[in-house]
């Protein structure tokens, strides 16, 4: 799942214009230099490479239904996860040397959920950075937009992060990443394939071995995945926290550590469908690589935290502390629904364990608070 429809749109597009392989361009009947284009709703019998079947679908269901209609994320769970995370980057910001002005960003800032506590916390917490704060958020979706300006009516908004200042940031992704278009290699013999959809059926095509991930363990069968917009994005927020001050707290799930396996996935009506479902009648997502994005950010010269898991992270912020203030003042059931939220956040049996927390950093900053160092 993921919290917004954030930058697919873009992402769709780039990788809808560039059509399919040369080698599977049609060209009986039509010129066969020209772009194929799907038809939005339609599923193609030639066959297109995964990760633009997933930018596609993706941002047609982004622009045509609610998203939260289909699940629900941290920030809705519990207002006190996106209030310890402005306290958190309160804290970032005075690590950084409290720079000023400083840009807080937020990328698929769904309905602005997240934001909003965070800003409320910020606000009576940390008048200082409340008041050195710039608010950017990034996101594509109309739909989206439209709620989050009413919860951030201050906010400027972004199609991606290029158009952000160039100056001090501090970035969130929430369920972000998950959402970002994947490829995936087969392993097949001694060589590789790369799967592609076709009229809602997979299919193979040879791969160049050299665009598969390095080092991962794959027997007869195994896939392999590579996201390639998440690794793009991490590079350009490396790049700019060399630049100038900053720090970006990514929470998503996935594995610490990357491993061959199909995580592809797709949620309609609140339940698994067939991820390769009619484009746009589902959300797909794909477990992030978090050590693969942890590598890319240390190429470009930041510095990283984690990947750990985002129990220990939360209850180390105070989940439960916060939690059991709020339940005080409430009914018994209200409290008793505050303190079952947090236990859903932060258990390992819940999300504690299966979602993730890396900080991308500049390479000066000390330690951020809530993760191990190292």
């Amino acid at each position: 799942m993921t919290s917004a429809g954030t930058a697919l749109l873009h992402s769709a597009l780039i990788l809808i214009r560039m059509g399919p392989s040369p080698a599977m361009t049609p060209g009986c009947g039509r010129d066969s230099n020209a772009p194929y284009t799907p038809s939005p709703m339609t599923r193609p019998a030639i066959p297109e490479r995964l990760d633009r079947f997933m930018a596609r679908a993706n941002a047609i269901y982004y622009a045509t239904h609610d998203p939260f209609a289909d699940f629900t994320t941290s920030p809705e769970i519990s207002q006190v996860f996106g209030e310890i995370i402005g306290l958190w980057a309160a804290v970032t910001w005075q690590l950084l040397g409290s720079p000023t002005p400083i840009s807080l960003v937020e990328a698929g800032p769904g309905r602005g959920t997240l934001m909003a506590d965070a800003l409320r916390a910020a606000h009576r917490a940390a008048p200082g950075f409340a008041a050195a704060l710039q608010v950017h958020l990034i996101e594509t979706s109309p739909r989206l937009r439209a709620a989050q300006a009413a919860r951030i009516p201050d906010a400027t908004w972004h199609g991606d992060l290029s158009t952000v200042p160039d100056q001090p940031m501090i970035l969130v992704a929430n369920e972000f990443l998950d959402a970002l278009p994947i490829r995936q290699f087969v392993r097949r013999g001694t060589g590789w394939t790369e799967r592609f959809v076709a009229a809602g059926q997979w299919a193979e095509q040879p791969a160049d071995a050299a665009d598969v991930p390095a080092g991962r363990i794959a027997a007869e069968g195994d896939i392999v995945e590579l996201n390639e917009p998440s690794r793009d994005f991490i590079a350009e927020v490396a790049g700019r926290v060399r630049r100038h001050p900053g720090a970006a707290l990514f929470l998503d799930y996935g594995p610490e550590h990357s491993a061959a396996g199909d995580s592809l996935q797709a949620i309609a009506d609140k339940r698994p469908v067939n991820p390769l479902s009619l484009a746009g009648s589902a959300d797909l997502t794909a477990h992030v690589d978090f050590a693969d994005l942890g590598d890319v950010a240390r190429i470009h010269g930041a510095g990283v935290q984690g990947p750990a898991p985002q129990g220990p992270f939360l209850a180390a912020l105070g989940l439960f502390q916060r939690t059991e203030r709020l339940a005080r003042n409430r009914s018994p059931e209200q409290a008793l629904a505050l303190v079952e939220a947090a236990r859903r956040l932060a258990e390992p049996t819940a999300m504690g364990r299966l979602f993730k927390v890396l900080t991308v950093s500049s390479p000066a900053c000390p330690p951020l608070p809530g993760l191990p160092i190292g």
